[in-house]
């Protein structure tokens, strides 16, 4: 049995939470293996001994005092005794003066030195244990998360299971109907075939156009039925705290009615294959880029060009449905709003940005906000591709601008070219798209087969001149883009 997509979406949530479970586990066993351990730190060093500083201070002094020297033969004799020995008396007093000085003075600071260290080790001691004291509770606190989120989740799940009950009877009575709707269809060709074959041969078809407008109304019927159903059991389980149940479905209804602008997109946009013409003139552009990125990018046209041509590049878009179009396609598609995507990009991170049918759909400020921080996050030479409906077409005005309830406001060419130049870009050049068909723009009035009067061929010019001038105005181009550079 073939796993649906859903069935592949839960098999990949459960995957990437057993992968962040063994992720947590590892990042706590190795800040658990990391702990500190208090270190051995020295000792307070011994005071300092001042035991004999008191008796060198009394008796450094030798008392080498010269003696009295007269002429008599004692006299001399201690002149001449003392001449011998008095030098070397004399300097040893004055060497244990300047020892005992020098002992007396340090005798201070040493002291002051060692109560420094003692204070040092004492406050990095206390430092290192608040350390282990914080790494201990932080062990603790973690561990304690786990449980805390294994709570959290056990009362997520009770909802969920609620909903995916209902889910699940919801697919059951859908396959139900939908074996009920392909025996209808097949009836529903017969019908055709029948008709085809009535008004071929002239008869009534009345029976069969009833049988089509019912199976009609009955798809239509089922679809709401399963729409409305849904979106019942989405409001308790999405709903967030404080909202109420009808402000839940509100939001659930905008993903379950994204199916309807991708079914816009195909019925008058075009098919992927239309789109992808459209704009294959662009890849040659980003040739030799990388880091593209793709705002707006739908069901990923100029994605699948770009990786085609070896370009490296991702796409953004709001709608969930066309994003999980683009990625059941492999390709690297990311759902989320593009300025706040922008943002959070480093600076200089991309090589280019692309945005097909894009800028119609912002409101001003916003559009100035996103040109800012694309002029950001684009390198220097990067590329900038804005496409989007000329405006100044009245045809495409008409004909594509309100024909989508999405769009927020026209930008004139010279208008979106101005906005981009004073982001910060440069070499901002306007070039047109689309051109209206020649058989869809007004015709002039070509000169009669024989000579025409003065009058009639004034007027005949006057009418040409007016075709030329609404030609100009209603029917150029259907669309524009801004090329610009960083």
């Amino acid at each position: 049995m073939t796993p649906t997509p859903l069935q592949e979406l839960l098999a990949r949530f459960e995957r990437e939470r057993l992968d962040a479970d063994q992720q947590y586990n590892d990042a706590l066993t190795a800040l658990d293996a990391a702990l500190q351990r208090m270190p051995e730190l020295p000792q307070p060093a011994p005071a300092y001994d001042r035991a004999w500083l008191v008796d060198l201070s009394t008796t450094w002094d030798t008392g080498a005092a010269e003696p009295p020297v007269d002429r008599s033969l004692k006299g001399r004799l201690r002149g001449l005794v003392w001449n011998i020995v008095g030098p070397p008396l004399q300097k040893q007093r004055h060497f244990n003066a300047a020892l005992v000085e020098h002992l007396t003075r340090n005798a201070a600071t040493h002291e002051a030195g060692r109560a420094v260290a003692d204070a040092t080790i004492a406050g990095l001691r206390e430092h290192i244990a608040g350390l282990l004291r914080f790494q201990s509770h932080l062990i603790a606190f973690l561990q304690k998360v786990t449980l805390y989120v294994d709570t959290k989740d056990r009362g997520v799940d009770a909802p969920i299971q609620v909903l995916s009950a209902g889910l699940g009877a919801i697919a059951d009575d859908w396959m139900k109907r939908w074996e009920s709707l392909a025996a209808r269809e097949a009836r529903l060709l017969d019908a055709v075939r029948s008709l085809d074959h009535l008004r071929a041969t002239g008869s009534s078809g009345g029976n069969a156009f009833a049988d089509v407008q019912a199976t009609a109304q009955l798809a239509q019927q089922t679809a709401l039925t399963v729409k409305r159903e849904l979106e019942r059991l989405i409001a308790p389980a999405t709903a967030p705290s404080g909202a109420t149940p009808a402000s839940a479905a509100v939001v659930s209804a905008a993903d379950l009615n994204a199916f309807k602008y991708l079914g816009f997109e195909d019925a008058f946009r075009g098919s992927r294959e239309v789109i992808s013409e459209r704009l294959r003139a662009y890849v040659a552009r980003f040739a030799g880029l990388s880091d593209v990125l793709d705002i707006g990018c739908g069901r990923g046209e100029f994605l699948d060009l770009l990786r085609d041509a070896g370009i490296g590049a991702r796409g953004l878009d709001l709608n969930h449905e066309m994003v999980e179009t683009a990625r059941a396609r492999g390709l690297d598609v990311v759902e989320s709003d593009a300025l706040s995507y922008l943002r959070a990009l480093p600076a200089g991170s991309l090589g280019g940005l692309f945005a097909a049918q894009v800028v119609e759909h912002l409101a001003p400020d916003y559009l100035l906000a996103l040109l800012d921080a694309a002029a950001d996050k684009i390198r220097p030479g990067g590329l900038l591709v804005l496409e989007t409906i000329n405006p100044a077409c009245w045809l495409a005005f008409f004909e594509s601008y309100i024909r989508d309830i999405t769009h927020v406001r026209p930008l004139h060419p010279e208008t979106l070219q101005f906005l981009a130049r004073a982001s910060g870009f440069h070499d901002v050049n306007i070039e047109f798209l689309a051109p209206v068909a020649e058989t869809d723009r007004l015709r002039s009035v070509a000169p009669a087969s024989g000579a025409d009067s003065p009058a009639a061929a004034d007027l005949r010019d006057a009418f040409n001149d007016n075709v030329a001038k609404l030609n100009a105005r209603m029917f150029t181009y259907m669309d524009y883009a801004i090329i610009a550079r960083r």
